[in-house]
């Protein structure tokens, strides 16, 4: 117990000192061993867990679907969307910047990342926004709040990964996720109302005739075919989810041709940025499963189940209890280090308590979102940052409290009401 708690102690000081995540977790994992089991059994260790955390066929998934959402934004599919969203919404107050939230919505579900949604959104809305006269304590926020969507709505890149260490079906963690992720639209649509209220609007553009409204529609239906011929044809059985990822890799590379935006020099960088996002998604789960390999030494997860069996502690204390440890944690580390880090501790207790893992799923890629967007290390506030000439990481963070005010909610809301997240996989699956 001492052990293990001296080990997260040393993961998060490592990330402090700007120590590469997988690099942490690694080292922290690999001395812990050495002094619990000796260095033979360090040996085995080394020589088996990061084979096995990464040498399953489940995992060909996570650069499918990376791969996927890199060339749809390549292909112009995300001012598509964007457009679309603007003429619907343009004309209301905060208009674009509910347009932003409702086209990050609809490109996160066939990207799959946070990341890349706010940055390619972000590309697409903020210059727009600022030419309106909106502030960039609005706007910002709106892209970073926005991009989290990307790790909610369908296929998402975190189920996936917990799906493979917890061993649960992507499928049914794919569908639980997506009342979730269109509750979350609405209430950031709903904080982009409450903001404007406050005085920090932007113009107001003129509303557009319903004509002019569904040609923009009729642009995004290259999009649209695209979700529905992923989604649908997993759901309906036709593709496993390996399947589903490379028919949608193969699509968006289709319509990044179809639209004239594939050249050699956009399929070797979007090529190589597929390599660099899974390569660094695979160096942080070889390092996750010789940290978790040290937790299980220690017996962490055992003695914590024993605690909390003799406590007769309330389920929903634990998770209140989980809540919070996640948002300290969101503050200092990104979502899938994050993730990670814990759940080799954290699962066997969900297990122990009689939860539902699939409703864990979205409650802990919930909590992962809010992490994304919680200042000082908010991943989301970084790459909007690095991407978006002149902005100040301190007006993005004065300007994402309603945003994160709306995840307090739906947290709430799933914990009301659990059919949130349970009723449609049980429909789709039983």
């Amino acid at each position: 117990m001492i052990e293990a708690g001296a080990g997260f102690a040393a993961v998060l000081l490592l990330i402090a000192l700007r120590v590469p995540v997988a690099v942490a977790m690694g080292i922290v994992g690999a001395a812990g061993l050495w002094w619990v089991w000796g260095p033979a059994s360090l040996a085995f260790v080394l020589g088996k867990a990061p084979f096995d955390a990464i040498a399953t066929p489940s995992l060909a998934v996570v650069p499918l679907f990376v791969m996927m959402g890199v060339f749809a934004g390549r292909g112009g599919l995300s001012r598509a969307l964007y457009e679309a969203a603007r003429a619907f919404l343009g004309h209301r107050r905060g208009g674009l910047a509910l347009a932003t939230v409702g086209a990050s919505a609809l490109f996160g579900a066939i990207c799959g990342s946070s990341l890349a949604t706010a940055a390619t959104i972000g590309k697409v809305a903020m210059p727009e926004m600022r030419r309106a006269g909106y502030p960039d304590r609005l706007a910002a926020a709106s892209v970073a709040a926005g991009g989290t969507l990307g790790v909610m709505i369908p296929p998402s890149v975190l189920f996936v990964v917990y799906g493979l260490m917890t061993e649960q079906s992507i499928g049914k963690l794919f569908a639980a996720g997506l009342l979730p992720g269109l509750l979350g639209m609405l209430l950031y649509m709903g904080a982009v109302r409450l903001s404007t209220r406050a005085g920090t609007a932007g113009a107001v553009a003129p509303r557009l005739p319903w004509r002019a409204r569904l040609v923009t529609l009729a642009r995004i239906w290259q999009t649209v075919l695209l979700l529905l011929l992923v989604l649908v044809g997993m759901y309906a059985g036709l593709f496993t989810p390996s399947e589903a990822a490379a028919v949608g890799a193969a699509g968006a590379l289709l319509l990044t041709w179809l639209n004239g935006q594939l050249s050699l020099a956009v399929l070797r960088d979007g090529l190589l940025e597929t390599v660099l996002t899974t390569a660094m998604i695979f160096a942080i789960l070889i390092g996750a499963s010789i940290f978790n390999a040290f937790v299980d030494a220690t017996g962490l997860a055992r003695v914590v189940i024993d605690r909390v069996a003799a406590l007769g502690a309330d389920p929903l204390l634990v998770l209140l209890a989980l809540a919070l440890l996640y948002l300290i944690l969101g503050c200092l580390m990104d979502s899938l280090s994050m993730i990670l880090l814990t759940i080799g501790a954290v699962f066997p207790v969900i297990k122990g308590l009689g939860i539902d893992p699939i409703w864990f799923g979205v409650f802990l890629v919930t909590l992962a979102e809010i992490g994304l967007i919680t200042p000082p290390v908010g991943m989301n506030l970084f790459v909007l940052q690095s991407t978006v000439p002149g902005l100040d990481l301190g007006t993005v963070s004065r300007g994402i409290l309603p945003f994160v005010l709306a995840d307090g909610v739906r947290l709430a809301l799933l914990l009301a009401v659990p059919g949130l997240a349970t009723w449609l996989p049980g429909l789709l699956f039983g």
